[in-house]
């Protein structure tokens, strides 16, 4: 399945739109892993465990969009939006969506 954030793919032409599609992720932080991830901010550099959860999350939201797409008989996802939310009490959890257009594209 071919997913972009574009109207168009580059050789390829529309034949068929099937709708909109989305995917979400809502994954829970670790308080071991809010730990590390402030003595990092403290010390300085990249929180490493934050930066894989936020990966995980958005393949996670990205498989469940395609997954929708392709029960919709499309074979590729155009014009693909990514939003990212903290949500909960004490802004605990972390929310990807994915959202875009199902189709069909033919070669042309």
């Amino acid at each position: 399945m071919i997913v972009s954030t574009t109207p168009t793919i580059d050789g390829y032409r529309v034949g068929k739109y099937c709708g909109v599609v989305a995917g979400e992720a809502i994954l829970g932080a670790n308080v071991f892993k809010d730990l590390f991830a402030g003595i990092r901010d403290l010390v300085g550099g990249r929180s490493a465990t934050y930066e894989k959860e936020l990966q995980r999350a958005r393949e996670i939201a990205l498989k469940e969009m395609e997954d929708r797409a392709r029960d919709l008989g499309a074979n590729a996802v155009v014009g693909v939006d990514l939003d990212y939310e903290v949500l909960g009490q004490g802004n605990g959890m972390l929310m990807v969506s994915a959202s875009g257009t199902a189709v069909v594209i033919q070669q042309g």
